[in-house]
């Protein structure tokens, strides 16, 4: 099932995220997105349109995104496997299924910008 909140936010400016395209898009072939929301959560509709849309910037694949509703019990797939407690939540993977990093919930920047500084310091030592 996917998320209507995953829709990218057709206002959302690129060239404001420069930094956070790019790095997204120069791993957009060997990283996997597994995004938990529900499109009833405001925290979901708040940040994973933007996101939706700087995955879109960066051409990242959709078969290299998964999302998964949960309900506003925030039950779903994985979310045991995963330990998700807070939506929304987004692990980034490795094809072989390593965790590279996670975003949850409420960090201080916006989730792409999050996961590329995250993804910068894991995979561009």
């Amino acid at each position: 099932m996917s998320l209507e909140t995953m829709q990218p936010n057709p206002a959302w400016d690129s060239a404001s995220y420069e930094d956070a395209v790019d790095t997204l898009g120069a791993h957009n072939d060997e990283l996997i997105y597994t995004v938990w929301g529900g499109d009833w959560c405001k925290d979901c509709r708040k940040l994973l349109p933007d996101f939706g849309a700087a995955l879109e910037a960066a051409d990242v694949p959709a078969d290299r995104i998964e999302e998964i509703a949960v309900d506003q019990d925030k039950e779903g797939p994985g979310i045991e496997e995963y330990g998700i407690e807070y939506i929304p939540t987004i692990v980034v993977e490795r094809d072989d299924g390593e965790e590279v990093t996670r975003f949850v919930e409420d960090e201080d920047v916006p989730p792409a910008v999050w996961l590329a500084r995250e993804i910068e310091d894991a995979l561009e030592d």
